[in-house]
């Protein structure tokens, strides 16, 4: 359907705060016909964002399996990280888009909070991670790697991968000092 390849390609750059009218022009089509299939721009971002939790959930759930912990964990980091750079829709839904709590989405979010909790024991039980790390400390830190950053992407596009491996230094449990505060919800 030429008006979802136009809203992800435009969500993907503009991220939640491109507008019906712009999606609209990218598909040949009119507003009206956008407001026929969905009924605001959130119902638009969800059908959109929802994809993309869903194939970040079904790796996540595959690197479970992943003979080593720790690799597990950074697979699905790196692919979090990854999906940020690549689409400024799912980066706003990561960095806490109102959407976020979208009845489509919210659902899939926990799912996917779930999935990386369990990535998270699995690699603090192997000795891979600290022992007080959590899930929410890795979602949360996936958002501070990319906009660590994103200032620099246009002109180094993987230097997120530089900030990515010093986090995963950082979670080793080696030499690893008490932190001063309990994680999240915790």
């Amino acid at each position: 359907m030429q008006l979802m390849t136009a809203a992800r390609d435009v969500f993907a750059v503009r991220g939640t705060e491109a507008t019906i009218a712009e999606i609209a022009a990218s598909a040949g089509l009119g507003k009206g016909t956008v407001f026929r299939h969905f009924a605001n721009k959130d119902e638009l971002v969800a059908a959109i964002v929802d994809e993309m939790i869903d194939d970040l959930v079904a790796k996540t759930e595959n690197l479970l399996r992943a003979d080593d912990p720790a690799e597990g964990l950074r697979g699905f980091m790196t692919a979090g990280i990854e999906l940020q750079v690549h689409n400024q829709a799912f980066c706003d839904v990561a960095a806490g888009a109102a959407v976020r709590e979208h009845p489509v989405l919210k659902p899939k979010i926990a799912r996917l909070e779930s999935a990386v909790e369990a990535l998270v024991t699995r690699a603090r039980d192997a000795g891979a991670v600290r022992a007080d790390i959590t899930g929410q400390d890795v979602m949360l830190l996936l958002t501070g790697i990319y906009q660590t950053a994103a200032p620099a992407l246009p002109d180094s596009p993987d230097i997120w991968r530089r900030y990515l491996a010093l986090t995963f230094d950082g979670l080793q449990p080696t030499a690893a000092r008490p932190l001063p505060q309990p994680a999240p919800g915790g």
